[in-house]
């Protein structure tokens, strides 16, 4: 780990409340890995019937459609609320906060001193209005079905169909491998 980066995770922790004590962090971190697994799989079943049906303007529909409905059956059959964000947003409803926001920054600062994207993850027991919550946040890496719509060669038919769906869109331009964004997840305790 390069000094800047541990000096950027040393600041970030020292803003950070201490943990509650008694919880079985890991536990809660094998959990989290669960519900962001259930939600993946079935966002990418979606999102391979949507292009097979309709190529990448389908795929789109797809997530802006599917995905918070996806998220939202998966938080009431697990009990975590489960979300998506980024620092290049497409969606302005996923944008983060700003607890988000820090960690965020610090997987960007990691990735590019060669941390894999999708082995990033940082958790915490926090106090959150008045309640105990866990927060988790695991990297997202650009893969091959990701590039579809947020590559660099995307259609013109594509890229006014974003225009119309989403007029601030900043979430083109990966490369495979990159980090996209970061599942955020959070259970109160």
């Amino acid at each position: 780990m390069t000094a800047r980066v541990f000096m950027f995770m040393a600041v970030f922790c020292l803003l950070l409340p201490s943990p509650a004590p008694g919880y079985d962090v890991k536990a809660l971190e094998a959990e989290a890995y669960e519900v962001i697994q259930a939600f993946t799989q079935e966002l990418k079943a979606e999102l391979r019937a949507g292009l097979k049906a309709g190529g990448p303007v389908k795929a789109i529909e797809v997530c802006r459609e599917k995905a918070p409905q996806i998220a939202r059956s998966v938080s009431a059959k697990t009990g975590w609320t489960i979300g998506r964000t980024s620092l290049k947003l497409r969606n302005p409803n996923n944008a983060p906060d700003a607890w988000e926001q820090g960690v965020l920054e610090n997987f960007q600062l990691q990735a590019r001193e060669g941390a894999k994207p999708g082995s990033l993850m940082f958790s915490d027991v926090i106090q959150e209005k008045g309640k105990t919550v866990f927060r988790l946040m695991k990297g997202i890496k650009t893969g091959g079905l990701c590039l579809k719509c947020h590559g660099s060669q995307l259609s013109p038919k594509l890229k006014e169909r974003l225009v119309d769906l989403y007029p601030y869109d900043r979430a083109t331009g990966f490369k495979a491998g990159d980090l996209r964004g970061a599942f955020t997840l959070e259970k109160q305790l």
